[in-house]
């Protein structure tokens, strides 16, 4: 059964930090690629950072660069979101999210909230 269970959202105040990690199963997770999304009330699902399989590439979106870092492990078949410095703006629902082209297979987690308030 392929599963994606993401944990790490709550509560935080601004300039404070969060690490969501999301742990695959069920599939060969060093031959995907993974991402995490984000999607605000109101707001379409937007990308917010990618890393290819081997760590050899990583890619933000412009409003979080230099404050978030996407990593991973194949070892543990889980990769990471640390967020520092977060924003009110950066409230939303988080999804991972692996996918293979080769495979043309997409799995997503189940979401995790990430509210940043004082």
């Amino acid at each position: 059964q392929v599963q994606l269970v993401e944990s790490g959202g709550g509560l935080v105040q601004p300039g404070g930090s969060l690490r969501l990690s999301c742990t695959a199963s069920g599939f060969t997770f060093d031959t995907y690629a993974t991402r995490w999304y984000r999607q605000a009330p109101g707001k379409e699902r937007e990308l917010v950072a990618l890393i290819s399989r081997f760590d050899e590439t990583t890619n933000y979106a412009d409003s979080v660069k230099g404050r978030f870092t996407i990593s991973r492990d194949n070892v543990k078949n889980t990769f990471y979101l640390q967020m520092n410095s977060l924003k009110p703006e950066d409230t939303a629902v988080y999804y991972c999210n692996a996918a293979s082209t080769f495979y043309r297979t997409s799995y997503w987690g189940q979401g995790t909230q990430v509210t940043v308030s004082s």
